[in-house]
């Protein structure tokens, strides 16, 4: 029997702390990860391309995933998910199907504990202020993901909409945590100890004049190479750190762009979770340099995601 994993299913069992974990073991272990097919296709009902990600990943003689996931960027207009998807997750050593998993649950989750497994290494100890920039389903993920992580205080939500910003911070009730809608988020970036940007925008919205000593800079959006959330500045200001080198290099336009024009080269981009997790890179040296992780998602961290749900409800 397959089993069905819901959203519901994954909201219930899931625990940010485990997670951050559980990846942080799994980019130690020896899993197999090609890259990602990842095709644009035309969809004129909506005046803009939607993308097809297809997303394997297997560890020998134990587990076997595919996520499929679509992003149609106009799907706000309706009120639904730019994100759709689902997961599939297989014996390795049979070939059996295991469980079939609510995609897009999986990849905000296993997407914003990234992003806290980076601040880990990245971000200051002592962080107290969280700048949320985006009101999309990875949003709250990410709020408390990096709440998890660090002894925030405060966190200011920021969104095109403000009716949206608003009514993701009434939504969140997270112990001892003052959460904020605000309307001109430039006003509060000189506040932010971690500023998170997850946008479908493709233009820059962190300007590195704006930045100053101590900062976390946690991108998440702009998944495609012409997409970019931070200027050329804030990436010459900041150490800069990728999940992958395999994607993070040439996926996305925040770090892609200024290679392609040469305002930085590939020994600029420090490091990997791969080397941050094995302690062959330390991360963050001291308390006032800026630092720069860029998130594209690598689907190891979805067959870690998998395995933990499907273990947490089988075992």
């Amino acid at each position: 029997m397959i089993k069905n994993i819901s959203k519901e299913d994954i909201d219930d069992i899931h625990d940010y702390n485990e997670l951050v974990d559980a990846l942080k073991k799994g980019f130690l272990s020896k899993i197999e990860t090609p890259m990602r097919h990842h095709h644009d296709y035309e969809n004129p009902s909506q005046g803009k391309n939607s993308t097809l990600l297809l997303m394997p990943s297997w560890q020998v003689s134990e587990s076997l995933g595919v996520k499929i996931i679509t992003v149609s960027p106009e799907n706000a207009k309706n009120n639904m998910p730019a994100i759709q998807g689902v997961y599939l997750l297989f014996d390795a050593k049979t070939g059996t199907p295991k469980a079939m998993m609510d995609g897009k649950s999986l990849t905000v989750k296993r997407t914003s504990c990234a992003s806290a497994l980076a601040s880990r290494y990245l971000s200051r100890e002592d962080s107290k202020v969280l700048l949320m920039l985006g009101t999309g389903a990875l949003s709250p993920e990410l709020i408390k993901a990096h709440c998890s992580q660090r002894p925030i205080e405060k966190v200011f939500v920021w969104g095109r909409n403000f009716e949206k910003a608003q009514k993701l911070a009434d939504s969140l009730n997270i112990k001892s945590v003052s959460i904020l809608a605000i309307e001109n988020y430039q006003e509060y970036i000189s506040q932010a100890c971690i500023i998170s940007v997850a946008t479908l925008s493709s233009v820059p919205l962190i300007f590195g004049k704006n930045l100053h000593k101590g900062q976390h800079i946690d991108l998440v959006g702009a998944y495609k190479p012409d997409m970019r959330e931070a200027d050329d500045e804030t990436i010459l200001k900041s150490r800069v750190f990728v999940d992958t080198y395999q994607g993070g290099l040439k996926e996305s336009g925040d770090i892609a762009i200024p290679l392609e024009n040469k305002i930085i080269s590939k020994d600029d981009v420090l490091a990997d979770l791969f080397s941050l997790c094995s302690n062959e890179h330390k991360g963050r040296n001291n308390a006032e340099e800026i630092t720069l992780f860029k998130s594209v998602g690598h689907a190891l961290e979805d067959l870690v995601d998998a395995n933990y749900y499907y273990d947490k409800l089988t075992i």
